[in-house]
């Protein structure tokens, strides 16, 4: 049984989720999402259950290690976490979910003590072969609440039974494990090579809940190298021009 948390989610474009805890009362989250802490609350770091689970864990893009935090002192305690970069906190409650929920490597943030963080790969071969960053997944299973982040504006899609969506991999954050996953190549030369939306796209079949993220961090971080490189290389032609 996963512990009976309440939380508080703070913000608005850069969330972070604060966690309140009774006496005994545990959280665990990745390593290093911790922002703040009351003084009742202990802090534990360890593998989270022995060598295998911290390579799962690190597999799907988290850390080795796993924090729990436990209010050890009478009264309400609480801890915070937030993310690395801008986005929104999502909060699912695993229990009206048939105690299972998969999401998008490194979006796990937090969850009650009772939750495991496992990886999850897709049973259609065409996904594992090709899903690029939809071909590791974390499957989170337990019976309480659990969060995870995912960046820009979080869309929340019910798909019915039968009911189909195509979407970017990397906007793919989370979906209900009852939800049919697969790949699907883009169509046509032209599509995949100029296209920009890359080679492949995700296809969701109901029944089941979808999060999608406007702005993945791997999206982010392609055009922030991309825009770096451009200034190095603006700023190498000046340096060039000023030599004569």
């Amino acid at each position: 049984m996963a512990d009976e948390i309440d939380y508080e989610i703070i913000g608005n474009d850069m969330q972070i989720v604060e966690i309140k805890l009774d006496p005994s009362e545990s959280v665990r989250a990745e390593a290093g999402a911790m922002l703040y802490m009351g003084p009742g609350v202990n802090m534990q770091t360890s593998t989270g259950g022995g060598l295998f689970r911290g390579l799962k864990r690190a597999f799907t893009g988290e850390s080795f290690f796993i924090t729990s935090f436990t209010q050890e002192e009478q009264g309400k305690g609480y801890v915070a976490f937030s993310a690395p970069y801008p986005g929104k906190v999502i909060p699912i409650n695993l229990a009206k979910h048939g105690g299972s929920f998969l999401c998008q490597k490194d979006s796990f943030l937090c969850a009650a003590k009772g939750i495991e963080i496992e990886v999850a790969f897709s049973k259609r071969i065409g996904a594992g072969l090709f899903g690029g960053e939809g071909f590791i997944l974390q499957r989170l299973s337990g019976n309480g609440l659990a969060f995870v982040h995912a960046g820009g504006t979080i869309i929340e899609k019910e798909l019915k039974a039968g009911e189909t969506l195509r979407v970017d991999t990397g906007c793919l954050a989370a979906f209900s494990d009852s939800i049919d996953y697969d790949i699907q190549m883009t169509g046509g030369f032209r599509n995949a090579l100029f296209g920009g939306e890359g080679l492949v796209l995700a296809v969701l079949r109901g029944p089941g809940l979808v999060y999608l993220q406007s702005l993945p961090f791997s999206r982010l971080a392609d055009r922030v190298v991309a825009a770096a490189g451009y200034e190095r290389r603006g700023e190498s032609r000046a340096g060039g021009d000023s030599s004569f």
